[in-house]
């Protein structure tokens, strides 16, 4: 009886990795795409020094073009956050991923064999289309391919390999030419094409009252358990539903706006999003990855060692998102991001004030104290927002307006990295280092504060339960508001 057990254990242990090696593989098509977007943004870092060097003329790459390469991808993802939710919406999520695919290959090749700015500029351009997949239909399948359990660690790792591509960008940059980043982009690139053999999402198949589908490719994914049978029956039950209603609600184009815009399933998980978002930028971390060696060499004065501290930051920073990573499985949503985040913006503040000790001659610098509040700073903003801001607006995402929701949060999101780095340059050169750290601590300190405030907690829910929640959590609302009738 004991060996039966026994071996019925490890069969059941065999099933388990099988389905978690499918979620896997899904998963680590999508972090191969980000990984190549890193590694296209990294490269920005360490090409246009070279180009310049290579010129023998600074003015090789004027500071505005320079502005420009790094923004352009998230000012370009603006009209694709329209056409890819659609897409998706309309074809299921394969189609678009594959075009995805090739469209990462080819401004590869573009990148690779480009001889002027102008090619390194419609390169860029079409990376905008990967940067806005990472708002929007990277969110579509993980949420709807992976299993609670595993969802929020896939959403982290799939974060730190933006990170990780920045670094392999930043190194080989460092020592090698940098027509090399090219060739290691190409074979992700290749590996991006794997999501020919993707199935179908369950949920579109859903939505389009494709049941039998749905339920095969569910358990393909998720497996037979109690908790994914009754997650499947929960899917197809609440879509047959929203069928039904559906043919009794038709009507005009502005009344169905107005129904979505005053959902509160709707515009709550919009808000949460904007705040996480709003956190991640505004603490300042894209732009020191991307800016790097231009505000090590200003902290330090020294190039050798603003190369050095380029290389070691990014190390910490994948090793914060690492550390934050397997946090997921043990923390709460909303503890983690706020307590990280908080001692993200302390150093922060620590470093603002160091430097205008030295500005006014209290203080000597040290390059070393300098690099130290720095890693400080990243390897608490690696374990807080890097990883959890994408978690939770992933996992808030609303089951019955997605396209919508990932639409316009993919405008506010590559509105605000597109901002971010074309107005950066401007912000170091009026404020100096100190006066920018200053700002990004305070306008930090606001986002924590309002997310301490609203964030709802997501940890090991499905999409159906949290979007459940929000419907409770207002009805009460609404219940504690009634005024009592007078006797």
């Amino acid at each position: 009886m004991e060996v039966s057990n026994e071996e019925n254990g490890e069969k059941n242990s065999t099933i388990r990795r099988i389905f978690f090696l499918r979620q896997l593989y899904v998963s680590s098509v999508l972090t191969s795409g980000f990984l190549l977007y890193g590694m296209n943004m990294g490269a920005m870092t360490v090409m246009i020094p070279q180009i310049r060097k290579e010129a023998n003329f600074t003015d090789a790459v004027s500071p505005e073009m320079a502005s420009w390469l790094s923004s352009l991808p998230g000012y370009c993802s603006l009209p694709w956050g329209v056409i890819l939710p659609y897409l998706a919406h309309r074809y299921g999520r394969k189609i678009p991923l594959v075009m995805l695919s090739i469209n990462c290959l080819i401004s590869n090749i573009i990148f690779y064999w480009c001889n002027s700015l102008i090619e390194l500029l419609i390169s860029q351009a079409m990376i905008g289309m990967l940067e806005c997949s990472a708002n929007t239909l990277t969110i579509m399948i993980i949420t709807e391919y992976t299993s609670p359990k595993y969802r929020g660690v896939f959403m982290t790792l799939k974060s730190a390999s933006f990170y990780w591509g920045i670094w392999i960008s930043n190194t080989i940059g460092t020592y090698f030419h940098w027509r090399n980043i090219g060739l290691v982009m190409f074979f992700f690139s290749v590996y991006h094409l794997l999501a020919i053999f993707y199935p179908e999402s369950p949920f579109w198949l859903a939505t389009k009252g494709r049941y039998e589908e749905c339920a095969k490719h569910h358990r393909w994914l998720k497996g037979p358990t109690q908790s994914s049978e009754e997650e499947l029956e929960k899917l197809i039950q609440s879509q047959k539903e929203l069928r039904e209603n559906k043919t009794h609600q038709k009507g005009k184009l502005i009344v169905k706006c107005y129904r979505i815009i005053s959902s509160v399933t709707f515009y709550k998980p919009i808000f949460y999003a904007f705040l996480g978002t709003g956190l991640y930028h505004s603490s300042g971390k894209m732009t020191y990855s991307i800016y790097a060696l231009d505000i090590i060499k200003k902290i330090t004065g020294s190039e050798s060692a603003a190369y050095e501290g380029m290389l070691v930051l990014d190390g910490i920073t994948i090793l914060g998102m690492y550390i934050g990573s397997p946090l997921t499985k043990i923390m709460k949503r909303r503890t983690q991001l706020l307590s990280f985040s908080s001692i993200g913006v302390g150093f922060l503040f620590v470093l603002s004030i160091y430097l205008y000790l030295i500005k006014f001659n209290v203080i000597f610098e040290n390059k070393y104290v300098s690099l130290f509040l720095l890693a400080g700073f990243s390897i608490n903003i690696s374990c807080g927002p890097m990883v959890m801001a994408v978690t939770c607006y992933g996992e808030l995402t609303p089951m019955k307006y997605r396209s919508t929701y990932l639409c316009i949060f993919n405008f506010l999101s590559g509105a605000a990295m597109g901002t971010d780095l074309k107005t950066a340059p401007f912000i170091f050169h009026q404020f100096g280092t100190h006066g920018t750290f200053l700002y990004y601590a305070m306008s930090s300190t606001l986002f924590i504060y309002l997310l301490y405030k609203y964030l709802p907690e997501t940890k090991d829910k499905t999409i159906q339960q949290i979007e459940n929640s929000l419907i409770v959590e207002e009805t009460i609302k609404e219940v504690e508001t009634v005024p009592l009738k007078s006797q």
